[in-house]
């Protein structure tokens, strides 16, 4: 029997998010399919990506969890570090080849003391080994190409850094930041400040938005796990929405904004931190998640709706 004359297996139309503790090496594309194919899942996307040398949290959503990726994108992401001071690569990581070596003379206590400087809004210049593109073409092919382009300026902000240890001239920390912050550019930054440059050469992220990976799993355990283990692991959708206030409907209400109505707030009973809120999460009476919508204007309009939930 030739390839084209297999059976084809049948795709499972499943709801629900995967907290993937992802490999060494392999890209998060690479980790979304094989994770995808263990499922035999119809529908599948990550939550933004983590480069081949970083480990750890990458949340995967199938089917209708797929509609709220896009909130994780936006969340503050945490990840643990180590860079080594001294020396400076092509790539500001240690998949780059060396190109300065300078004497470290610093010790723990003057690492300590420029952190203040990088904590806040600051200013990054993207690294031109990322994906960003210029005229249509991604900065790391013109960094292929030995060229190097004019690039601007961007605001992140980090929200917590600290030193988890100094075993000199590896340092390793812990950063929360927000979207579009470059680890690596943060590492070779305080290198600077420090006066003898630095590179990573260890990431892990740990958290995305309110996401831990205290419950995550990777791929070789899902590989060695049955189906129903393996669909254990999944957490329900809502598990993308859980920073979002609460709002509840009744039976008229659920059916209304199951059609795309906008709903009156004088007619709804919206107590807690939900009165207030641009965006909540909505569920019907028994507590099935309907989707989210946004609050303004007197009303609750329908943001994006889910047709089946699992767990």
């Amino acid at each position: 029997m030739t390839a084209s004359q297999r059976p084809r297996v049948p795709r499972r139309a499943l709801d629900g998010v995967l907290l993937l503790d992802k490999p060494l090496g392999l890209s998060s594309n690479d980790a979304l399919i094989r994770a995808k194919r263990l499922y035999l899942a119809k529908k599948a996307g990550h939550t933004g990506t983590l480069d081949p040398l970083a480990t750890g949290l990458l949340p995967l959503c199938f089917g209708e969890a797929t509609k709220f990726s896009q909130d994780l994108l936006e969340a503050d992401k945490t990840y643990e570090a180590t860079m080594r001071l001294g020396i400076r690569t092509t790539t500001g990581d240690a998949e780059g080849e060396a190109i300065d070596t300078r004497e470290v003379t610093c010790d723990e206590a003057a690492i300590h003391a420029v952190l203040p400087a990088f904590i806040g809004e600051i200013t990054q210049v993207p690294p031109m080994y990322s994906a960003l593109k210029r005229d249509g073409k991604p900065l790391y092919e013109y960094a292929r190409a030995g060229q190097t382009v004019e690039r601007e300026g961007r605001q992140v902000t980090i929200l917590k850094l600290e030193i988890l240890a100094c075993a000199l001239p590896d340092v390793t920390f812990r950063v929360t930041c927000s979207k579009g912050t470059y680890v690596r550019t943060l590492a070779e930054d305080i290198g600077e400040a420090l006066g003898c440059g630095a590179h990573l050469v260890a990431l892990r992220r740990t958290g995305v938005g309110a996401l831990t990976l205290e419950n995550s799993v990777t791929l070789d355990a899902l590989s060695d796990a049955a189906e129903s283990e393996r669909d254990a692991w999944l957490q329900p959708v809502d598990a993308l929405l859980s920073t979002f206030p609460l709002v509840q409907l009744n039976e008229d209400a659920t059916r209304r904004f199951l059609h795309g109505q906008r709903l009156k707030l004088s007619e709804l009973t919206i107590t807690g931190d939900a009165v207030n809120a641009p965006r909540v999460r909505v569920y019907a009476a028994q507590g099935r998640l309907l989707g989210v919508a946004k609050q303004g204007e007197g009303v609750l309009a329908p943001e994006r709706l889910v047709v089946t939930t699992a767990g």
